[in-house]
């Protein structure tokens, strides 16, 4: 996950604008493929299905240097249920984390970003 940071689309965190046809729309940039929004910026994420979510994919999450309140988990189109091992990992680090649907999680990342919360997300793209 060491590349995440290597390369940013966007150096800080930015409300997403739309989302759909295999993608996402933030700060005037059209992405195509999952996104992992973090405190740092906003990366290009190769999770494609929740059966992809494990600790190295968060590894980035886990390790981030800005304070996390809040990880919301979009997992496509269908809720998922973290496995308790990896929710175990969240509330050991004092982080929050709720899964929903990818248009619910942009709801809610959205207004608490909005409301200056200290706020992560994990977006599976849609179609």
């Amino acid at each position: 996950m060491a590349a995440l940071r290597d390369a940013p689309h966007l150096p800080r965190l930015a409300p997403i604008d739309g989302y759909g046809k295999g993608g996402f729309a933030f700060a005037g940039i059209s992405h195509r493929g999952s996104l992992l929004c973090l405190p740092e910026g906003i990366w290009a994420w190769p999770v494609a299905a929740p059966a992809e979510i494990d600790a190295a994919a968060l590894e980035a999450v886990f390790t981030s240097q800005s304070p996390i309140d809040l990880f919301i988990l979009g997992t496509g189109r269908d809720p998922w249920v973290m496995p308790s091992d990896l929710r175990a990992r969240f509330r050991e680090r004092g982080i929050s984390a709720d899964t929903m649907a990818t248009g619910a999680a942009v709801r809610t990342y959205n207004i608490l970003l909005g409301e200056r919360r200290r706020v992560a997300a994990g977006l599976i793209a849609v179609a």
